[in-house]
Parts: C-alpha cells; sequence; structure tokens
C-alpha cells in the first residue's frame, strides 16, 4: 500500500436484501480492484441513506481520530408501486444525497436503482449483468481522482 488507496464509505438501504447484496458485491468489487478499503453500513431504506451519509460527516467532525472518508456509495433500490410513494422516495433520496455532495464536496457515486418490477432491478444489480453497484463505486472513485488533481486535499 502507498498510502494513496481510498477509503470508501458503502450506505446501503436493504429493503430489497437480495438487491443489496448485489450492488455491494459490485461495489466492493470496484473499490478492491483499485485497493482500496471501505467501510459498510445499512438502513432500512433509501430514504434514510441522506442522514446516514449525515451521520458519518458528522462523527468525523466530532471525532478526530475516526479514519478519514475518501468517497461515498450510495445503494438501494426503489420498486414502483401503485401508489406516489415510489416518486416521493425517490426525489427525496435523491434530493438529500445530490444536496450533501454539493454542501460538503463529496465524491460520491449514486447507485440507487429506480426499477418497474424486481426483474427490472435484478439485472441492473448483478454484478455480471448491469452492474450498477461497480457503477456507483467506481464513479466516486473517478470523483476522488478529480479531487485530488484539482488540489482539494492531498493523498
Amino acid at each position: 500500500m502507498t498510502g494513496d488507496e481510498p477509503h470508501v464509505f458503502i450506505i446501503e438501504a436493504r429493503f430489497y436484501e437480495d438487491i443489496a447484496d448485489d450492488l455491494a458485491r459490485g461495489a466492493v468489487a470496484a473499490i478492491e480492484s483499485v485497493g482500496g478499503t471501505y467501510e459498510r453500513a445499512a438502513v432500512p431504506g433509501v430514504f434514510e441513506i441522506p442522514a446516514a451519509i449525515r451521520f458519518m460527516i458528522k462523527s468525523m467532525e466530532l471525532i478526530g481520530m475516526r479514519r478519514r472518508i475518501d468517497a461515498y456509495v450510495a445503494l438501494g433500490c426503489v420498486i414502483r408501486g401503485e401508489t406516489s410513494h415510489f416518486d416521493i422516495v425517490c426525489g427525496e433520496s435523491a434530493r438529500g444525497i445530490g444536496e450533501l455532495a454539493l454542501t460538503y464536496t463529496l465524491a460520491l457515486g449514486y447507485g440507487v436503482l429506480t426499477c418497474d418490477d424486481k426483474e427490472q432491478a435484478h439485472a441492473r444489480a448483478a454484478p455480471d449483468g448491469r452492474d450498477k453497484g461497480g457503477e456507483a463505486a467506481r464513479a466516486a472513485l473517478h470523483m476522488l481522482g478529480l479531487k485530488r488533481q484539482l488540489g482539494y486535499f492531498p493523498r
């Protein structure tokens, strides 16, 4: 290890556990492929993801000895139902996650699936399929590289 290896916080919404497991497998593989390390935390659903990210940010502010998180990966799935709950949950979680990324200048990968049914979700989550968990982790790592390139913080 050279000290440049990223340390990533993966926050996973566990409402659809099988889909969450696939998303996490893809994210972990992408992080490990660059020699990175990670911490994982679970929340009940995607609506809770922004709060969990903020909890981590606040814990780093309060506990100076905590290992710095270099990048964040938000993972989860919302499947359309018969009510407008889908739209509210999707919109508010995306807004909250985006707001955190902008407010705290986070390198963040967004891996929250918004699907019509479980079949679509499985196809997108599977590491040997669309691998959206891996894609989200690679996006976070790319944004971390950009932060470093622009001198936002030292390696």
